[in-house]
């Protein structure tokens, strides 16, 4: 479940992207055997739509009309998405605790996030700080994806950060 995790700390940042990274994931058949992901997730039109919303997400996260990502609608979303990709990314005996807990930790690392952005926005810009956000958010979310283990249901993860960190 550490993928849930994970996931969970990026979509904190962004909602909508461990949506878009699982559900384009899930199309490409890249999602470890036995997941928690519903059919639907994997099909291309969900896939590109789920796609086309992280993208809006990204660019009108730099607009000054953004509301904060703490607003309830924003952790609700958050709350949602990081559960489906937290069920997807786990073996599928595991996929409600692991929903759970992709989506609590969405919700606790979304404040977090919104601290530290709202630190860095007097000294470098709503835009910078979004576009370093938005560079992390997805460099997270591929490298999470990359290090599952396709046969074992997720628990490549783990045996990545700990060959990484070794």
């Amino acid at each position: 479940m550490l993928a849930s995790f994970l996931m969970g700390l990026v979509g904190g940042q962004r909602g909508l992207t461990p949506l878009a990274a699982v559900s384009v994931a899930a199309a490409r058949g890249d999602l470890p055997a036995g997941n928690g992901a519903p059919r639907l997730l994997g099909h291309p039109a969900v896939a590109a739509a789920t796609l086309a919303l992280a993208v809006a997400e990204l660019a009108g996260d730099k607009m000054k009309s953004a509301p904060d990502r703490i607003v309830p609608i924003g952790l609700a979303t958050r709350f949602i998405t990081c559960a489906i990709a937290g069920a997807s990314l786990s073996p599928f005996r595991q996929r409600w605790p692991a929903a759970l807990l992709g989506g609590s930790t969405a919700v606790v690392a979304s404040y977090f996030g919104w601290r530290t952005r709202i630190a860095a926005i007097p000294r470098y810009g709503q835009t910078p700080t979004g576009l370093v956000e938005d560079a992390l958010v997805i460099l997270g979310a591929v490298a999470i994806l990359r290090g599952l283990d396709r046969s074992s249901g997720g628990a490549g993860v783990g045996d990545m950060l700990r060959r990484r960190f070794a």
